[in-house]
């Protein structure tokens, strides 16, 4: 992927069919502003898949190992749904 070719919601809305052709195209993305500050980018659809899946991929990953050092660490000392509902409301009660 190219450096992103940064531009005004104006400019990009006068020639929005230019910056998604750029971006699938040429894969490029472009990172629009408003009131000069970034607030979105637009970028190929098979881009913004496979950047998808690497955060499901990632996440997938992190939760795993939560399972699996929860797992090595044992039940001692856990509670329940229902006992740490009840503690939460004894605290907040």
């Amino acid at each position: 992927m190219s450096d992103p070719v940064i531009e005004s919601m104006a400019m990009v809305r006068s020639h929005l069919a230019d910056v998604v052709d750029r971006a699938r195209r040429d894969e490029i993305p472009t990172i629009i502003t408003r009131r000069g500050r970034q607030e979105a980018v637009v970028i190929d659809i098979e881009e913004y898949q496979r950047l998808r899946r690497l955060a499901e991929d990632a996440e997938d990953a992190w939760l795993n190992r939560l399972a699996d050092e929860a797992e090595t660490e044992g039940f001692d000392g856990s509670v329940s749904l229902e006992e740490m509902a009840a503690m939460l409301r004894a605290h907040h009660g």
